[in-house]
């Protein structure tokens, strides 16, 4: 049995405990063998497609499902083959701070044998969350659940991560919530970081949305993965997964309703400002069409005079001032 040229990690487990760990690839066969009852990890982290087909020999993986652990960018779904079952699932991950908020995802590609199981992935990410769920929960596989127990593993610590990232987007969107709301609009900063929130939960949203769908499908018994005893455990994966996707849904409909609601508040101001330009602009008007008035080259009571002057001069101020005072009392000021 040749060895692949990627990067592998393999842990052999039997009764929930695991008897051996990475060992060669090539010593696969001969461990299986040894240990009738054990069950097979492999993880393959950016395999060739020569690599994929070394193990699809080994492990008679369908030629279409090979297809789909090498191409990037795969929706979440789950498949049966004749020898297998194949899935597909994203395990996310959201940095958020003060210069913003960092979205990573990394697309984990399952095949599921009767005794192993292959993880395929794209870009890094840390396993060591499967292997601590795996050696914590080992109970679970001491009645002989096989690959189901692992599966089981694996399922729950990519929902928990999912639903991490939702409730840490939650927490973000509380303080841009507070700035949004503002009196008098928010800054243009704030507005962009709620529409880059916008498309984070619609990329959260693509990687979401299936898995209870997906979750459910490995519970259907011709598949055989899940015995009576793991069954309340992926039910509980299940409601877990069902539960970040309604967050998701009520996030984006937050996020929309305060970009809806600052939109609103930008056209306020913009009211506001410009009745206030209008109020100015009537006060203004008086002095023009009193000056205008008797500006006029014809005579008029105080012509020349500077009685005159002083006339029009307090009928500009007098006239002025109490529509100041009238578009005042009315708000427009």
């Amino acid at each position: 049995m040749t060895e692949p040229t990627c990067p592998i990690e393999t842990r052999l487990y039997e009764n929930g405990k695991p008897i051996a760990k990475d060992f060669r690839y090539d010593q696969v066969a001969g461990l299986l063998e040894q240990h009738p009852g054990s069950v097979l990890w492999i993880d393959l982290f950016d395999p060739g497609v020569d690599d994929l087909a070394l193990v699809a020999k080994e492990f008679e993986l369908h030629p279409l499902a090979v297809e789909d652990a090498v191409a990037d960018h795969e929706r979440p779904k789950i498949d049966r083959y004749p020898h297998h079952v194949f899935l597909n699932v994203y395990a996310v991950d959201i940095a958020t701070g003060d210069a913003g908020t960092q979205f990573g995802k990394t697309e984990i590609s399952v095949f599921v044998t009767p005794r192993a199981l292959i993880t395929v992935r794209k870009s890094t990410s840390d396993t060591t969350k499967f292997v601590e769920r795996w050696d914590a929960d080992g109970e679970l596989g001491a009645d002989g659940s096989g690959v189901g127990f692992l599966l089981y593993g694996l399922l729950d610590v990519v929902v928990d991560g999912q639903y991490a990232a939702t409730q840490r987007l939650d927490a973000a969107m509380d303080q841009v919530e507070d700035q949004l709301l503002e009196e008098g609009g928010a800054p243009r900063a704030t507005r962009m970081r709620g529409v880059e929130m916008r498309k984070l939960l619609a990329a959260l949203r693509r990687a979401v949305a299936p898995m209870p769908e997906l979750v459910s499908q490995t519970m259907r018994t011709d598949l055989g993965l899940v015995d009576a005893n793991l069954r309340p455990y992926y039910r509980d994966v299940e409601d877990h997964a069902t539960h970040t996707v309604d967050d998701v849904e009520h996030l984006r409909d937050r996020i929309d309703a305060l970009l809806q609601t600052d939109l609103a508040e930008q056209g306020n101001v913009l009211n506001d400002t410009t009745r206030k330009l209008a109020a100015w602009a009537a006060i203004i008007a008086v002095p023009t069409a009193v000056t205008g008035y008797f500006g006029q080259n014809l005579p008029y009571p105080g012509y020349e005079k500077l009685s005159g002057f002083v006339v029009s001069t307090a009928t500009i101020v007098a006239v002025s001032a109490l529509l100041y005072l009238y578009l005042k009392r009315r708000g427009w000021l």
